[in-house]
């Protein structure tokens, strides 16, 4: 197993790439905090992984507020112990919104939710793995954080702002022994843009069909992993060469 004993903190593990990157983990052997604003999504998940042997606990968090987010890492530590490695995968899209479409207050939330949420679990995960000299960070992103069109105004300025934030982290903390790096889906299947696939063509995808959620969880235990141990403050790509063109 890659990731025997090891203990993941896994945000927006409810559904979607989430809930496929807490199971891959935990079926490598890791111990999975379930972290979700969704608890009972959460407590679904955990509760599938348990019954599969593995080792998880749902834990209610609102990426939002700094109080859950120590909560989260409070309770992860007491069930577990100290978190080896963090996944920020929670976020919101905006259906390609235009930027004069798109309000202050929605911009505010896209920012908090996408960017402001991965400093916020960073800072709060990164003491203890200083302290220890291992650890890994993995920031889901996207390819609307490498090229412009593939969101809206927001989704695409977070998204940008995750990838920079993530090599910057890498400049700061690698010296420790910490892995931090970026996943950037292109169109993958999930039920947060499950409504706008339905308008969307897969020509322009070289592959000629969109990702599977299991595929970017296949990535990120990669990335979580001793395998990739000389790898920091990369941004990955996995989008069937969409970016390519």
């Amino acid at each position: 197993m890659r990731l025997k004993n090891k203990v993941a903190i896994i945000t927006g593990a409810a559904s979607g790439m989430g809930q496929g990157e807490a199971i891959r983990f935990a079926k490598e052997g890791a111990k999975v905090v379930v972290a979700d604003l969704n608890l009972e999504g959460a407590q679904s998940v955990a509760e599938e992984i348990n019954a599969f042997g593995g080792q998880a606990i749902a834990v209610s968090v609102n990426v939002m507020k700094t109080e859950d987010i120590l909560n989260c890492v409070k309770e992860t530590e007491e069930a577990f112990g100290p978190v080896d490695i963090l996944v920020n995968n929670a976020g919101v899209f905006d259906k390609y919104q235009k930027s004069l479409d798109t309000t202050l207050d929605q911009w505010s939330f896209l920012v908090n939710i996408n960017l402001t949420s991965v400093f916020e679990f960073s800072n709060a995960v990164l003491p203890s793995m200083i302290e220890r000299k291992t650890g890994a960070i993995v920031n889901i992103a996207s390819v609307a954080g490498l090229v412009a069109g593939k969101g809206g105004a927001a989704y695409t300025a977070t998204k940008h702002g995750v990838i920079g934030y993530t090599k910057h982290l890498s400049s700061e903390y690698a010296q420790y022994g910490i892995k931090i790096n970026a996943i950037c889906p292109g169109t993958i299947e999930t039920p947060l843009v499950k409504d706008v696939l339905a308008g969307i063509s897969k020509e322009p995808v070289p592959a000629r069909r969109f990702g599977q959620v299991e595929e970017v969880a296949d990535l990120a235990v990669f990335l979580a992993s001793e395998e990739a141990k000389f790898m920091s403050g990369t941004a990955v790509t996995i989008d069937g060469g969409f970016t390519i063109q």
